[in-house]
Order: structure tokens, then sequence, then C-alpha cells
């Protein structure tokens, strides 16, 4: 699974419309198989005192029964044409997500379906939003018959906004009973607490989980300065068998550009975190959309593309810079792997470096992914030097590498040496 998260709003002309078969096929090349289109919903707009910037936000839902007027060409046919943008992208071989924000709602919540009961009040700075009372067993209900609403849309599966703030026993009845009348229905939970992803798996009934408090913030330590390379060993082992479960993703709404200053600073010193991120585990992974052409969000909020205001549109398929370009390509190289990969199994070769001549355990990562057919060796650097590394190969890895391999890679690069 390849998820493409995109805030529609912001996509080429601004509107539903603006997926086309050339956005389609650009994103089938990336190996994408599933778009989340976010800011689909109806949500609160500005004229109130309580919205946020100059659009609102997507996680403000005044009626979760609508389609946001102004991302559609005729607004009076905003439902049909989300169901035929919908169409568009299964008829290309994608499927479809979009949120589902449990949690709260906008003070002027209303729907033609019963609406929802809240406690009139909000989570932290969320201003702009009621808590659902889930102490309200009507409010169950209702939900259940929103996912169940969207999917009838054609909707393959949800983003399950902050979903360690609602009742565990609540998201266990909520895909059970989705999944009853839609099997093949996936849900993906944004959680934060490491100890808590079992339960949301095994007992919650999703599908997927957020890695950010893993391998995510693992690797921006290591980014910054401030982790070293071996931690993502740690990281890969406390998941254990739940790894396979895990989101892996370099950017998303909520996180600062990888190519803005807040974080790495520029898109090329993120290539050997892309390449772990994306590599090293054959697990679901998320680009955020501009992400692999290196887009900073300089006109953003510290680093992030604003979700509650209007400002420059994304358009990876207008002509690219020279630098934008050669971000895309060293993109493909690592997305063309991981596509030609999917179902390979992983070997971490850095329990065997320690005497390796050039290989810093701090600042160098190296595994193999590997399947019947393929073998491929994987050395990231993490550092502002060149590397050239001779990695020891154990006897007991997959491929016919040789007891020893060289490996050079260039500074925050990584490089891939294939069988």
């Amino acid at each position: 699974m390849l998820i493409y998260q995109v805030l529609t709003r912001l996509w080429r002309n601004g509107k539903m419309s603006g997926f086309d078969q050339a956005t389609f096929d650009y994103l089938r090349s990336l190996g994408v198989s599933h778009i989340w289109y976010t800011g689909i919903i109806r949500h609160s707009q500005a004229g109130r005192p309580y919205v946020k910037g100059n659009i609102g936000s997507p996680y403000s839902i005044i009626d979760y029964y609508d389609i946001n007027p102004y991302l559609a060409e005729n607004p009076d046919r905003r439902l049909e044409e989300f169901e035929e943008l919908v169409r568009r992208t299964h008829e290309s071989g994608l499927k479809v997500i979009i949120d589902f924000i449990p949690n709260h709602v906008s003070p002027e919540y209303n729907d033609s379906h019963g609406g929802i009961k809240t406690l009139h009040r909000c989570d932290y700075d969320w201003t702009d939003t009621d808590k659902i009372d889930y102490a309200c067993p009507d409010n169950w209900d209702r939900m259940l018959s929103i996912v169940r609403y969207w999917a009838s849309k054609g909707v393959d599966g949800f983003r399950c906004d902050m979903a360690e703030l609602v009742p565990l026993e609540f998201w266990r009845y909520l895909t059970l009973g989705a999944k009853q009348t839609y099997p093949g229905l996936e849900f993906i939970a944004e959680v934060y607490e490491m100890g808590s992803y079992d339960r949301f798996i095994y007992t919650g009934g999703f599908d997927i989980l957020y890695d950010k408090s893993g391998l995510y913030d693992t690797l921006r330590g290591i980014v910054s300065g401030e982790g070293k390379a071996w931690d993502i060993t740690g990281v890969w082992q406390k998941l254990g068998p739940l790894q396979p479960h895990m989101l892996n993703f370099l950017e998303n709404h909520d996180e600062q550009r990888l190519a803005s200053p807040w974080f790495a600073g520029s898109a090329e010193k993120g290539f050997a975190a892309l390449a772990v991120s994306a590599l090293f585990y054959p697990c679901p992974f998320m680009l955020y959309f501009g992400q692999e052409i290196g887009e900073a969000a300089h006109d953003g909020a510290s680093g992030r593309t604003s979700i509650f205001d209007e400002q420059r549109h994304v358009d990876p398929l207008a002509p690219l810079s020279e630098n934008q370009q050669e971000v895309l390509d060293r993109y493909r190289e690592v997305l063309n792997l991981r596509e030609e990969l999917k179902w390979a199994d992983n070997f971490d070769l850095c329990y065997f470096q320690k005497s390796a001549l050039g290989f810093d355990m701090r600042k160098h990562f190296a595994f193999i992914r590997h399947d019947s057919d393929h073998t491929a060796v994987v050395f990231a650097n993490f550092s502002d030097k060149p590397a050239s590394v001779c990695l020891r190969i154990p006897p007991e890895a997959p491929g016919a590498f040789g007891s020893d391999l060289m490996a050079e890679a260039g500074p925050w690069d990584f490089t891939i040496l294939k069988k």
C-alpha cells in the first residue's frame, strides 16, 4: 500500500475536476495505490468568529453528509461530482480514502440525519470544534451510519482522526459493524502512544496505524542530529509483529515539510530517511502531495502547508525546475524498488557492521530486501560527509553478495545495490 495524501483544494485547479487521467497516470507512475482526499467533507468556513484561517479547518465538520461546495465546478452538483471523482479514481486502478473525524464536529454542526450530540466543549486549542459525547448511545449508531453512507458512495477506506480520544470499545463496534456490510473497508488510525498500538489493532479492529511515535520520530531525530542511526533497529525490534500494520511516512498535514527549514532544510537532506522509511520494512508508506518534488511550504505556517488558509497550489504535472526533477527522479528510484520488492522480506545488516571498514553505527544504516527473485542492499548515509564503507555480509544473509560489499553514498543520501 502506497498512500498519496492530498489537500484537495490545493491540488492543481483546486477542484475535484483537477483529478483527471493525467493526475492518475502520474500517481500510478509513482506506485501509488490509494489517494487520501483530505478536506472533502463539508466544514466550517470563513464568516464565523471561531473559524481558523481564511478557508477554515477540514477537521471542523459542519455536515457529515455533504461535500465542500468550493471543490465543485458546479456547487449544486457537488455530491455527483464527488461520485464521478470516485469513479475516475477506481477506473484508474486506485482506491479512495477520506477522513473520518470521530472526536469532534463544528459548534454549528447540522445534518438531515438526526444530528450528533456534543459536550459543548473542545479538546486542546481546537476552538472551532465541539467534542462528541460517546456516553450517548445514539451517537455510536449515527457515526456508523456516516461510515456506511460514504462506503456506499464507493469510498474504500477511512483515515480516522485522533483515534485515541475516542473509546476503544466504540472503534470495535464501528469497524466490525462497517465491515459486516462492506468487508473490504480499510481503517487507518492516527495514534501516538506506542504502548497502545496492539490494542488498536487487535481490539479496535484497525488495519493500519500511524507510526509517528516510532520510525517517524526516530528518523526526524537522526536528521536533526539528536538521534543515532542505530535507533532505527531499536524501534523496529520494539514493534515486532505489529510492524506490518504500521504506516510509515515523512510528511503529512500535521507535520512540517521535510524540505522546510524547520525539518531537513532541503529535499536532498531527506534522501537517506526516505530510503529507510519507504524500503526498510514491507509495510504501508505515505507521501504528502508535492513531497516528491521537494515542496518546502515557504508560504505556509512554520514549515507546514496550511490546512486553514488559501495559498499556492501544488501541480507536479506542470513543468518542473531542474532541482524538482532531480528530487522526483530520486523518489522514483526508491518507489520503483519499493514496488519491485513489495512482497519481499527485510534483513537488518547493522548488527554485523561493528568492525566494518568505514561504517559508523551512529551515522550509517544498512539492510537487505529480498524475495525468491530479487535481492537489494540499501545503504543510508545520515552524515554531512560522503561515505565509503565495506559492508560485512553475514553467512545467514540472503542473496549472493559474498562476505564483503563496497557501498558509497553522498551526504544524507543512499545507494541501492541489486542482485
